[in-house]
Protein backbone atom coordinates (compact mmCIF):
# COMPACT_ATOMS: atom_id res chain seq x y z
CA UNK A 1 0.00 0.00 0.00
CA UNK A 2 1.21 3.53 -0.66
CA UNK A 3 0.59 6.93 0.86
CA UNK A 4 -2.23 9.10 -0.48
CA UNK A 5 -0.81 12.60 -0.26
CA UNK A 6 -3.77 14.62 -1.53
CA UNK A 7 -6.60 14.58 1.04
CA UNK A 8 -9.15 16.12 -1.36
CA UNK A 9 -11.78 13.64 -2.60
CA UNK A 10 -15.28 13.56 -3.99
CA UNK A 11 -16.61 12.16 -0.74
CA UNK A 12 -19.53 13.88 0.87
CA UNK A 13 -19.11 15.85 4.05
CA UNK A 14 -18.98 13.74 7.19
CA UNK A 15 -17.52 10.61 5.62
CA UNK A 16 -14.40 9.04 7.14
CA UNK A 17 -11.40 10.81 5.58
CA UNK A 18 -8.64 8.76 7.17
CA UNK A 19 -6.01 7.53 4.74
CA UNK A 20 -3.60 4.60 4.61
CA UNK A 21 0.00 5.52 5.40
CA UNK A 22 3.19 3.51 4.97
CA UNK A 23 3.28 2.88 8.73
CA UNK A 24 0.11 0.81 8.34
CA UNK A 25 2.09 -1.83 6.44
CA UNK A 26 5.13 -1.87 8.66
CA UNK A 27 4.13 -4.65 11.07
CA UNK A 28 3.93 -2.52 14.25
CA UNK A 29 1.13 -1.12 16.37
CA UNK A 30 -0.29 1.00 13.53
CA UNK A 31 -0.64 -2.05 11.31
CA UNK A 32 -2.20 -4.17 14.07
CA UNK A 33 -4.76 -1.47 14.76
CA UNK A 34 -5.65 -1.21 11.07
CA UNK A 35 -6.04 -4.97 10.69
CA UNK A 36 -8.08 -5.37 13.88
CA UNK A 37 -10.36 -2.41 13.23
CA UNK A 38 -10.81 -2.75 9.48
CA UNK A 39 -9.48 -5.74 7.58
CA UNK A 40 -10.26 -8.47 10.12
CA UNK A 41 -13.23 -6.87 11.85
CA UNK A 42 -15.95 -8.77 9.99
CA UNK A 43 -14.45 -12.25 9.86
CA UNK A 44 -15.41 -14.96 12.31
CA UNK A 45 -12.93 -17.61 13.42
CA UNK A 46 -13.61 -21.36 13.20
CA UNK A 47 -14.81 -22.68 16.53
CA UNK A 48 -12.24 -25.47 16.54
CA UNK A 49 -9.21 -23.35 15.53
CA UNK A 50 -6.34 -23.55 18.03
CA UNK A 51 -4.80 -20.33 16.69
CA UNK A 52 -6.93 -18.08 14.52
CA UNK A 53 -7.11 -14.67 12.87
CA UNK A 54 -7.94 -12.89 16.12
CA UNK A 55 -4.67 -14.14 17.63
CA UNK A 56 -2.61 -12.24 15.02
CA UNK A 57 0.09 -14.92 15.09
CA UNK A 58 2.44 -16.05 12.29
CA UNK A 59 -0.20 -18.49 11.04
CA UNK A 60 -3.49 -20.18 11.86
CA UNK A 61 -3.79 -23.67 13.35
CA UNK A 62 -6.83 -25.80 12.52
CA UNK A 63 -7.20 -29.40 13.75
CA UNK A 64 -7.70 -31.93 10.95
CA UNK A 65 -8.39 -35.26 12.63
CA UNK A 66 -5.46 -35.87 14.97
CA UNK A 67 -3.18 -33.43 13.11
CA UNK A 68 -2.63 -29.70 13.53
CA UNK A 69 -2.80 -28.05 10.11
CA UNK A 70 -0.90 -24.74 10.03
CA UNK A 71 -1.76 -22.21 7.31
CA UNK A 72 0.02 -18.92 6.58
CA UNK A 73 0.32 -16.36 3.78
CA UNK A 74 2.59 -13.40 3.08
CA UNK A 75 3.08 -10.80 0.35
CA UNK A 76 6.61 -9.66 -0.42
CA UNK A 77 7.74 -6.28 -1.73
CA UNK A 78 11.33 -5.15 -1.42
CA UNK A 79 13.64 -2.48 -2.76
CA UNK A 80 16.02 -3.49 -4.25
CA UNK A 81 14.62 -6.88 -5.35
CA UNK A 82 18.17 -8.26 -5.68
CA UNK A 83 20.52 -7.66 -2.77
CA UNK A 84 23.65 -9.12 -1.14
CA UNK A 85 22.74 -12.54 0.21
CA UNK A 86 19.44 -12.97 -1.60
CA UNK A 87 16.55 -11.60 -3.61
CA UNK A 88 12.76 -11.33 -3.50
CA UNK A 89 12.40 -14.98 -4.56
CA UNK A 90 14.51 -16.35 -1.71
CA UNK A 91 12.81 -13.91 0.65
CA UNK A 92 9.32 -15.07 -0.36
CA UNK A 93 9.97 -18.78 0.14
CA UNK A 94 12.02 -18.31 3.31
CA UNK A 95 9.46 -15.95 4.83
CA UNK A 96 6.56 -18.34 4.42
CA UNK A 97 8.55 -21.43 5.43
CA UNK A 98 9.71 -19.59 8.55
CA UNK A 99 6.19 -18.43 9.44
CA UNK A 100 5.11 -22.07 9.36
CA UNK A 101 8.17 -23.27 11.23
CA UNK A 102 7.81 -20.88 14.16
CA UNK A 103 4.27 -22.21 14.62
CA UNK A 104 5.76 -25.70 14.94
CA UNK A 105 5.08 -26.76 11.33
CA UNK A 106 8.61 -27.61 10.26
CA UNK A 107 7.15 -30.30 7.98
CA UNK A 108 6.04 -28.10 5.06
CA UNK A 109 3.52 -29.91 2.85
CA UNK A 110 3.17 -27.27 0.15
CA UNK A 111 3.54 -23.63 -0.88
CA UNK A 112 1.68 -21.43 -3.33
CA UNK A 113 3.34 -18.81 -5.52
CA UNK A 114 1.40 -15.84 -6.87
CA UNK A 115 3.42 -13.31 -8.87
CA UNK A 116 2.21 -9.87 -9.92
CA UNK A 117 4.56 -8.35 -12.47
CA UNK A 118 4.69 -4.99 -14.23
CA UNK A 119 4.48 -4.88 -18.02
CA UNK A 120 7.91 -4.29 -19.57
CA UNK A 121 9.62 -6.05 -16.65
CA UNK A 122 12.74 -7.90 -17.87
CA UNK A 123 12.08 -11.61 -18.42
CA UNK A 124 15.65 -12.34 -17.31
CA UNK A 125 14.89 -10.85 -13.89
CA UNK A 126 11.74 -12.95 -13.57
CA UNK A 127 13.70 -16.07 -14.49
CA UNK A 128 16.30 -15.18 -11.88
CA UNK A 129 13.59 -14.85 -9.23
CA UNK A 130 11.98 -18.15 -10.23
CA UNK A 131 15.35 -19.95 -10.12
CA UNK A 132 16.02 -18.52 -6.66
CA UNK A 133 12.61 -19.63 -5.39
CA UNK A 134 13.20 -23.14 -6.72
CA UNK A 135 16.61 -23.37 -5.07
CA UNK A 136 15.23 -22.17 -1.73
CA UNK A 137 12.33 -24.64 -1.97
CA UNK A 138 14.84 -27.45 -2.46
CA UNK A 139 16.86 -26.20 0.54
CA UNK A 140 13.76 -26.21 2.73
CA UNK A 141 12.19 -29.37 1.23
CA UNK A 142 9.08 -27.26 0.65
CA UNK A 143 7.52 -27.69 -2.80
CA UNK A 144 5.46 -25.08 -4.64
CA UNK A 145 2.26 -26.95 -5.56
CA UNK A 146 0.11 -24.25 -7.18
CA UNK A 147 0.25 -20.59 -8.13
CA UNK A 148 -1.04 -17.63 -10.10
CA UNK A 149 0.36 -14.88 -12.33
CA UNK A 150 -0.96 -11.39 -13.07
CA UNK A 151 0.49 -8.61 -15.23
CA UNK A 152 -0.17 -4.94 -14.45
CA UNK A 153 0.27 -2.02 -16.82
CA UNK A 154 3.60 -0.27 -17.15
CA UNK A 155 3.87 2.22 -14.27
CA UNK A 156 1.03 0.63 -12.28
CA UNK A 157 3.43 -1.44 -10.17
CA UNK A 158 7.00 -1.12 -8.98
CA UNK A 159 8.46 -4.11 -10.78
CA UNK A 160 7.25 -7.29 -9.09
CA UNK A 161 5.29 -8.51 -6.05
CA UNK A 162 5.40 -12.12 -4.85
CA UNK A 163 2.76 -13.68 -2.61
CA UNK A 164 3.39 -17.06 -1.06
CA UNK A 165 1.12 -19.14 1.15
CA UNK A 166 1.99 -22.36 2.89
CA UNK A 167 0.54 -25.32 4.74
CA UNK A 168 2.29 -27.67 7.13
CA UNK A 169 1.70 -30.10 9.96
CA UNK A 170 2.70 -29.33 13.55
CA UNK A 171 2.98 -32.09 16.12
CA UNK A 172 3.48 -29.43 18.80
CA UNK A 173 2.11 -25.91 18.25
CA UNK A 174 4.33 -23.04 19.44
CA UNK A 175 2.23 -19.84 19.47
CA UNK A 176 3.21 -16.31 20.51
CA UNK A 177 1.18 -16.74 23.71
CA UNK A 178 3.13 -19.76 24.99
CA UNK A 179 5.71 -18.17 27.31
CA UNK A 180 5.66 -18.74 31.07
CA UNK A 181 7.80 -17.09 33.77
CA UNK A 182 11.37 -18.47 33.87
CA UNK A 183 11.26 -19.72 30.27
CA UNK A 184 14.62 -19.04 28.67
CA UNK A 185 14.65 -16.77 25.58
CA UNK A 186 16.98 -17.89 22.80
CA UNK A 187 17.85 -16.30 19.44
CA UNK A 188 19.19 -18.53 16.69
CA UNK A 189 21.57 -16.05 15.03
CA UNK A 190 22.98 -12.53 15.11
CA UNK A 191 20.40 -9.80 14.50
CA UNK A 192 20.02 -6.82 12.16
CA UNK A 193 21.93 -8.13 9.16
CA UNK A 194 19.06 -8.23 6.68
CA UNK A 195 17.81 -4.70 7.23
CA UNK A 196 21.20 -3.03 7.57
CA UNK A 197 22.61 -4.71 4.44
CA UNK A 198 19.57 -3.74 2.37
CA UNK A 199 19.72 -0.12 3.45
CA UNK A 200 23.40 0.05 2.61
CA UNK A 201 22.75 -1.52 -0.81
CA UNK A 202 19.81 0.77 -1.56
CA UNK A 203 21.67 3.92 -0.63
CA UNK A 204 24.91 2.86 -2.31
CA UNK A 205 26.84 3.02 0.96
CA UNK A 206 30.03 0.96 1.12
CA UNK A 207 31.62 0.18 4.48
CA UNK A 208 34.44 -2.10 3.38
CA UNK A 209 32.74 -5.17 4.83
CA UNK A 210 31.04 -8.33 3.58
CA UNK A 211 27.72 -7.48 5.21
CA UNK A 212 24.79 -9.30 3.58
CA UNK A 213 21.25 -10.38 4.32
CA UNK A 214 20.66 -13.35 6.62
CA UNK A 215 17.64 -14.55 4.59
CA UNK A 216 17.26 -18.34 4.79
CA UNK A 217 14.66 -21.01 5.58
CA UNK A 218 14.78 -22.18 9.19
CA UNK A 219 12.49 -25.20 9.29
CA UNK A 220 15.36 -27.69 9.51
CA UNK A 221 17.00 -25.76 12.34
CA UNK A 222 13.77 -25.40 14.32
CA UNK A 223 12.93 -29.06 13.75
CA UNK A 224 16.16 -29.86 15.59
CA UNK A 225 15.00 -27.81 18.57
CA UNK A 226 11.57 -29.46 18.60
CA UNK A 227 13.06 -32.94 18.25
CA UNK A 228 15.29 -32.20 21.23
CA UNK A 229 12.75 -30.71 23.61
CA UNK A 230 9.23 -31.24 22.23
CA UNK A 231 6.79 -29.35 24.45
CA UNK A 232 9.77 -27.84 26.23
CA UNK A 233 9.82 -25.37 23.33
CA UNK A 234 6.99 -23.15 24.50
CA UNK A 235 6.92 -20.33 21.92
CA UNK A 236 8.66 -19.28 18.70
CA UNK A 237 8.63 -16.18 16.52
CA UNK A 238 10.66 -14.76 13.63
CA UNK A 239 11.73 -11.14 14.25
CA UNK A 240 11.05 -9.69 10.81
CA UNK A 241 9.91 -6.11 10.14
CA UNK A 242 9.94 -4.79 13.69
CA UNK A 243 13.13 -6.67 14.50
CA UNK A 244 14.02 -8.33 17.78
CA UNK A 245 12.36 -5.55 19.78
CA UNK A 246 9.04 -6.07 18.01
CA UNK A 247 9.12 -9.86 18.36
CA UNK A 248 9.97 -9.77 22.08
CA UNK A 249 7.28 -7.21 22.84
CA UNK A 250 4.69 -9.26 20.98
CA UNK A 251 5.67 -12.43 22.85
CA UNK A 252 5.51 -10.60 26.19
CA UNK A 253 2.17 -8.95 25.46
CA UNK A 254 0.42 -12.08 24.18
CA UNK A 255 1.86 -14.38 26.84
CA UNK A 256 1.08 -11.99 29.71
CA UNK A 257 4.65 -12.06 31.01
CA UNK A 258 7.57 -9.70 31.13
CA UNK A 259 10.81 -10.45 29.33
CA UNK A 260 14.22 -9.53 30.68
CA UNK A 261 17.08 -9.39 28.16
CA UNK A 262 20.82 -8.97 28.74
CA UNK A 263 22.11 -6.66 25.99
CA UNK A 264 25.61 -8.14 26.04
CA UNK A 265 24.22 -11.59 25.28
CA UNK A 266 22.40 -10.61 22.09
CA UNK A 267 24.60 -11.55 19.11
CA UNK A 268 25.22 -8.52 16.88
CA UNK A 269 28.13 -8.42 14.45
CA UNK A 270 30.60 -5.55 14.49
CA UNK A 271 29.56 -4.65 10.92
CA UNK A 272 25.92 -4.28 11.95
CA UNK A 273 26.84 -2.30 15.07
CA UNK A 274 29.09 0.06 13.14
CA UNK A 275 26.73 0.55 10.22
CA UNK A 276 23.77 1.00 12.56
CA UNK A 277 25.61 3.71 14.47
CA UNK A 278 26.50 5.54 11.24
CA UNK A 279 22.87 5.40 10.03
CA UNK A 280 21.37 6.16 13.44
CA UNK A 281 19.57 2.82 13.60
CA UNK A 282 19.13 0.36 16.48
CA UNK A 283 19.98 -3.22 15.37
CA UNK A 284 17.32 -4.50 17.79
CA UNK A 285 14.64 -2.71 15.73
CA UNK A 286 15.91 -3.77 12.30
CA UNK A 287 14.40 -6.55 10.19
CA UNK A 288 15.75 -10.09 10.11
CA UNK A 289 14.80 -12.81 7.63
CA UNK A 290 16.85 -15.75 8.88
CA UNK A 291 16.52 -15.55 12.66
CA UNK A 292 14.06 -17.09 15.13
CA UNK A 293 13.31 -16.31 18.77
CA UNK A 294 12.47 -19.28 20.98
CA UNK A 295 10.99 -19.59 24.43
CA UNK A 296 12.22 -22.78 26.12
CA UNK A 297 11.44 -24.32 29.49
CA UNK A 298 14.45 -23.88 31.80
CA UNK A 299 14.96 -27.64 32.14
CA UNK A 300 15.35 -27.99 28.35
CA UNK A 301 17.19 -24.76 27.50
CA UNK A 302 20.74 -26.12 27.59
CA UNK A 303 19.88 -29.11 25.38
CA UNK A 304 18.04 -26.90 22.88
CA UNK A 305 20.91 -24.43 22.72
CA UNK A 306 23.32 -27.30 22.02
CA UNK A 307 21.06 -28.70 19.29
CA UNK A 308 20.79 -25.30 17.62
CA UNK A 309 24.55 -24.69 17.73
CA UNK A 310 25.20 -28.13 16.27
CA UNK A 311 23.14 -27.19 13.19
CA UNK A 312 24.95 -25.21 10.43
CA UNK A 313 22.26 -22.49 10.55
CA UNK A 314 22.42 -22.08 14.33
CA UNK A 315 26.10 -21.76 15.21
CA UNK A 316 25.57 -18.25 16.64
CA UNK A 317 22.56 -19.21 18.78
CA UNK A 318 22.52 -17.59 22.21
CA UNK A 319 20.42 -17.52 25.37
CA UNK A 320 19.70 -13.80 25.83
CA UNK A 321 17.30 -13.63 28.77
CA UNK A 322 14.15 -15.05 30.29
CA UNK A 323 10.46 -14.51 30.85
CA UNK A 324 9.62 -12.92 34.20
CA UNK A 325 6.52 -12.53 36.35
CA UNK A 326 6.59 -8.73 36.55
CA UNK A 327 6.72 -5.93 33.94
CA UNK A 328 4.01 -7.92 32.17
CA UNK A 329 3.65 -7.16 28.50
CA UNK A 330 6.97 -5.30 28.41
CA UNK A 331 10.61 -6.02 27.65
CA UNK A 332 13.30 -4.94 30.10
CA UNK A 333 16.77 -4.47 28.60
CA UNK A 334 19.71 -4.80 30.99
CA UNK A 335 22.39 -2.63 29.37
CA UNK A 336 25.06 -3.49 31.93
CA UNK A 337 24.89 -0.03 33.49
CA UNK A 338 21.14 0.08 34.08
CA UNK A 339 17.77 -1.11 32.85
CA UNK A 340 15.37 0.40 30.34
CA UNK A 341 12.30 -0.74 28.45
CA UNK A 342 12.98 -2.03 24.96
CA UNK A 343 9.99 -0.62 23.13
CA UNK A 344 8.41 -1.67 19.88
CA UNK A 345 8.28 1.19 17.34
CA UNK A 346 4.86 2.10 15.91
CA UNK A 347 6.34 1.93 12.41
CA UNK A 348 9.57 0.84 10.81
CA UNK A 349 12.52 2.98 11.94
CA UNK A 350 13.90 2.87 8.40
CA UNK A 351 12.53 2.77 4.82
CA UNK A 352 10.66 -0.42 3.89
CA UNK A 353 13.13 -3.29 3.77
CA UNK A 354 11.03 -6.43 3.45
Amino acid sequence: MSDVTDPSTDETEGEDERRIELKHGAGGTAMRDLVNETLAANFSDPADALVCLADMDDGAVVPIGDANLVVTTDTHVIDPPFFPGGDIGRLAVSGTVNDLAVMGATDVRGLTSAVVVEANYPVANLERIADSMAATCAEADAPVVTGDTKVMGNGELDGVIVNTAGVGIAEHVTPDAGLSPNDVVIVTDSVGEHGISLLAEREGIEFGSDLESDVKPLNGLLAAALETAGEGVTAMKDPTRMGLAGALNELARKSGVGIEIREERVPVTSDVKGTGEMLGLDPFQIANEGVAVLGVAPTAAEDVLTALRDHPKGTNAAAIGKAIDDHRGRVVLDTGIGNRYLREPASEPAPRIC
